[in-house]
């Protein structure tokens, strides 16, 4: 099964640290967390990986190297200008099979060959991961209605169904991603929805966390010192 993981992006919200290490590099315990998602990649038989690289690419392929040491098989795709996080795919030669697409700096527990053989069974075009987040709100929320309030609820917590940026494609997808184009995932599923294509979700219910923002970033580090076996097991 093969897998483009997607590690090109600056990484700007975690700066300082991003201004020399690319985000994927970005250490998780006393592994980068790129490392934990190769690792997890091939313990699910995906062991035919390409790294979309671009910002600080020589530092990702020098710790990476072919991905004998993570239990797969890496080579790399490398962007000269940003092209968002659809865009790279379309530089990939030979995606020809059902393949998986997702971000290299995520902390998670996803079953990988169950959302593969979902999306078989479903028969869709793309299968897009699907997490329960809650969001609070510290302020009181006022409905109104023609002027008059409706309700008032303070401090709400509110729940979302959200991306977890992990997509599997069928090849069929890559005739709406221009060659060489800037496009990011989201405008691709609207793209295959407006043209009446079917998107699947499959919901997740266990441990996700993009560790884009410096919380997030020192809850997985947290999270992967209590759970370490968890994470490597998965």
């Amino acid at each position: 099964m093969r897998a483009v993981v997607l590690a090109g992006g600056k990484g700007t919200r975690l700066a300082p640290y991003t201004t020399v290490l690319p985000k994927p590099l970005m250490p998780i315990g006393e592994m980068p967390i790129l490392e934990i998602v190769l690792r997890q990649l091939g313990r699910h038989n995906i062991r035919d990986i390409t790294l979309a690289v671009g910002y600080l690419a020589e530092l990702l392929m020098a710790y990476c190297g072919d991905g004998n040491k993570f239990g797969v098989n890496l080579n790399y795709s490398r962007e000269e200008q940003p092209l968002g996080t659809a865009g790279p795919i379309s530089l990939i030669p030979n995606l020809q099979e059902t393949f998986l697409v997702m971000n290299g700096d995520l902390l998670t527990t996803i079953d990988y060959s169950a959302m593969w053989k979902y999306h078989k069974e479903r028969g869709a075009i793309a299968t897009l991961a699907s997490y329960r987040r809650e969001v609070n709100i510290d302020l009181g929320v006022i409905e109104t209605e023609s002027g008059w309030v409706k309700d008032y609820i303070e401090k709400p917590t509110y729940q979302y169904a959200v991306s977890t940026g992990i997509y599997i494609f069928e090849p069929a997808v890559l005739k709406y991603v221009e060659q060489g184009q800037r496009l990011d995932l989201p405008e691709l599923i609207l793209r295959l929805m407006h043209a009446s294509q079917k998107v699947n979700v499959y919901n997740f219910d266990g441990y996700w966390l993009d560790i884009g923002r410096h919380d997030d970033y020192d809850s997985a580090i947290r999270e992967f010192s209590e759970h370490r076996d968890e994470f490597l097991s998965s």
